[in-house]
């Protein structure tokens, strides 16, 4: 969510099951809830704000408002 330049993302990590080998018994003990806040700068369009979740992999895209973008001008030579 994104509210006050600020985006927080929440989730939850469900407890895996153990994994058993030959030679090792390993299990995974860190599940629960989360929350983690960023402060965004006021250059980030906040209503243009996206996010997309494939293989794993959260992305997040964070658009830049127009006037904050960088502008060419044309600078004039006499002489």
């Amino acid at each position: 969510s994104v509210e006050n330049n600020t985006l927080t993302l929440r989730g939850e990590k469900k407890m895996d099951s153990a994994i058993k080998e030959e030679c090792c018994h390993r299990i995974e003990r860190t599940y629960g809830a989360f929350s983690r806040s960023f402060s965004l700068p006021a250059t980030v369009d906040t209503s243009k704000v996206s996010a997309d979740y494939r293989n794993g992999v959260l992305t997040i895209k964070l658009p830049t408002r127009e006037e904050a973008k960088p502008k060419q001008i044309q600078v004039q030579v006499q002489g």
